[in-house]
């Protein structure tokens, strides 16, 4: 059985991820409708606007259906806002946005500041053979807390920022506050296509 990822088409680096997983030579599609997500056996959350992405989840029909999936054990990837969709709690987001849930872990949104406040660095993340990945920033979240069965993959090293968690997993559901789309280095995204790879295996052997 051939993989399929789906990219949530509804706001976003959309386009970015999908040329991603195409130079990988996975089959990548949009996904906007719930009819969409059930021909995917994995799920992209793209960067972009977390609130919006929020609202236009539940006006689409999309949030409780992406939920269920993924606490079923659909393997997720977030990037920027994707991270906060995953999280399960949000710090300075709007009071009725929602998330996806998938990652114990209490994202604080606009972490680094402003659009004028973005900028680069080179993050070293477990589990990413290599050298360090260069990563962009770009009003992006960090993990302000993680729960216990949540695996760090990569902080900030220095400035002010030093510490801050920005790379995580937890089981089959992966996020980064950084857009690796934007940057050419497909590491992360070859790292979640192995993991969904491995998920379609073990259930095509069940």
């Amino acid at each position: 059985m051939d993989l399929t990822i789906g990219v949530l088409a509804l706001q976003g680096d959309v386009r970015e991820h999908l040329l991603a997983l195409a130079e990988l030579g996975v089959l990548a599609r949009p996904v906007r409708r719930p009819e969409e997500l059930d021909s995917v056996h994995a799920l992209v959350v793209p960067g972009g606007e977390s609130t919006t992405m929020s609202k236009l989840a539940v006006d689409f029909g999309l949030l409780e259906p992406v939920r269920e999936r993924i606490a079923a054990g659909m393997p997720a990837y977030g990037s920027c806002a994707g991270m906060i969709m995953l999280g399960t709690t949000v710090l300075d987001g709007r009071p009725d946005q929602r998330t996806f849930g998938g990652i114990d872990m209490v994202v604080r949104r606009n972490a680094f500041g402003r659009q004028v406040d973005s900028f680069e660095t080179d993050v070293v993340l477990d589990g990413i053979e290599g050298h360090a990945f260069r990563t962009v920033f770009i009003r992006a979240p960090w993990a302000e807390e993680v729960g216990p069965q949540v695996e760090v993959l990569g902080r900030i090293e220095g400035g002010p920022a030093d510490g801050r968690i920005v790379a995580v997993r937890q089981g089959r559901v992966m996020a980064t506050a950084f857009h690796p789309e934007v940057t050419g280095d497909l590491r992360v995204h070859e790292a979640f296509v192995d993991l969904a790879r491995g998920v379609l295996i073990g259930s095509a052997d069940e």
